[in-house]
Formats: C-alpha cells, sequence, structure tokens
C-alpha cells in the first residue's frame, strides 16, 4: 500500500492546528487523512487507551486495533480484551515476540526482566511493535503529557522515529480527570485492576500496586531507573525532526 510522504513543517502544522480541538475532531481528522493505512495501539491496560477505543469504535470501526500480547499480560488485560470485542464488535491483532518465553529463557536466561528489562521489553513489545506497524501509514497512541515528564512535551502529531511512521496522540493534553470522567459518563470498560491500586498496568512481572499518593508510574519496573518499555523513545516533536520524511 503506498502511503503519502510529509514534510516536516506539514506535520508541525497538523499539529499546532489540533491544538485545543476535541480528541473525536483530532480522530476524524486522523481517519480522513491517514485511512486506509491508520492503526492503533490498545493495551487493554491504560484507561486512555479505552477512551481512544470508544471513540474511535464510534468514528471509523474499520481502524485496525492491535495490542502486544507479551505472554506475561493480566488476565484481567485478557478479560478486557474480550469484553470489548463483545461490545464493540471488532477483532483486535495480537502481536507477539517471535520467541516463546521457554525460546527467551533458553536464549538469555531465566527472568530476563528482573535482570534486564530493557532487553526483555525489546523482545516481547517494541520488535512486535515494529512488526504491527509495517505498511501503516500512521498509528494512534494513548499517550498524555500528565503521565510522566518523559512525555510533557508530547505534540498531537509527530514523527516517531523508533517506527518511522507518523504517530498521533489525540489526548495529549488530556489529565486522568477527564479520561476518567469520560469513561464513566459514557460506560466504558476499564482494566478492573485500576480498582485495585494499579494507575499503570503492564505484565505481570513488572507491575505492582502503588500506594495512595506515589507516583502512578512507580509500580512499573519497580527497582529500575525506568519509566518506558522502550515503544514511545522515538517519539518526538516535529520541530525536532531534520529532513524530508
Amino acid at each position: 500500500m503506498a502511503t503519502k510522504t510529509y514534510d516536516p513543517e506539514t506535520l508541525a502544522r497538523f499539529s499546532a492546528e489540533l491544538e485545543g480541538k476535541d480528541p473525536q475532531e483530532i480522530l476524524r481528522w486522523a481517519a480522513d487523512e491517514f485511512q486506509p493505512g491508520l492503526t492503533m495501539a490498545c493495551s487493554f491496560g491504560g484507561p486512555t487507551g479505552m477512551v481512544l477505543l470508544d471513540m474511535m469504535m464510534q468514528i471509523d470501526p474499520t481502524v485496525e486495533v492491535f495490542y502486544l500480547d507479551t505472554d506475561f499480560l493480566f488476565p484481567e488485560t485478557y478479560r478486557l480484551r474480550d469484553v470489548c470485542e463483545q461490545k464493540y464488535g471488532f477483532k483486535p491483532i495480537g502481536y507477539k515476540s517471535l520467541l516463546t518465553p521457554a525460546a527467551q529463557a533458553a536464549q538469555h536466561g531465566d527472568a530476563l526482566w528482573a535482570r534486564d528489562p530493557d532487553a526483555c521489553c525489546e523482545i516481547r513489545k517494541v520488535e512486535p511493535n515494529h512488526r504491527a506497524l509495517v505498511g501503516k501509514s500512521a498509528w494512534l497512541s494513548g499517550m498524555r503529557r500528565d503521565q510522566a515528564k518523559t512525555r510533557a512535551d508530547i505534540g498531537i502529531v509527530e514523527w516517531d522515529t523508533k517506527f518511522d511512521l507518523v504517530k498521533l496522540n489525540p489526548l495529549a493534553a488530556w489529565d486522568e480527570k477527564q479520561v476518567w470522567a469520560y469513561i464513566m459518563a459514557n460506560g466504558v470498560p476499564y482494566n478492573e485492576l485500576h480498582d485495585r491500586g494499579y494507575p499503570s498496568i503492564g505484565c505481570t512481572y513488572c507491575t505492582k500496586a502503588v500506594k495512595e499518593g506515589e507516583d502512578p508510574r512507580s509500580g512499573r519496573w519497580a527497582g529500575f531507573d525506568k519509566e518506558e518499555c522502550g515503544i514511545q523513545e522515538g517519539s518526538i516533536t516535529i520541530l525536532e525532526h531534520e529532513g524530508k520524511i
């Protein structure tokens, strides 16, 4: 499938023009601009992804939805996936590592996540994410500026250097209160672990509950100087990108 090409100035203009717009308006624009070939990442873990899924299914249910099945997801995460399939009438595509957990242990030793979580994430998340985006024109992400200091400056439209693709963050300007207000007002299903002290949900081995008042991301990769799985690290503002895209 042939895709459009965009110069940095055009994407910067897109991002600036979309600032302040409702997420639904951004999603409608994205569907018009990038379909066919627009894809959406949904982890069935974070509440932002559930909001995006609910909005997108009402705007254009033909947009592909994918998730990264690391083989170490919580049962509650798989259960939410199944609930969403029933509610919205779609089939998300799961991308797995090329290594089974047993093969990973044979090559890298047992419990790689406990010794080198970056390497584990690269194998079980980043590489599958590459395959999920092959041939796509752009991808939708649930990143928000209030989630972590590493995300404070994300744009609505970015060039993702890691995956060489346009990346869209329709809820970048929303905060946690707005996300949950939408979920409650619209009956959006969410991961039940949120009700048990898990504000941020990833794999079973690298996610724990947090106490009230703690950083919501402190439950991820506890004991390591790590805040991202590696998927989001290629996101930069278009103004920082040099050269023709």
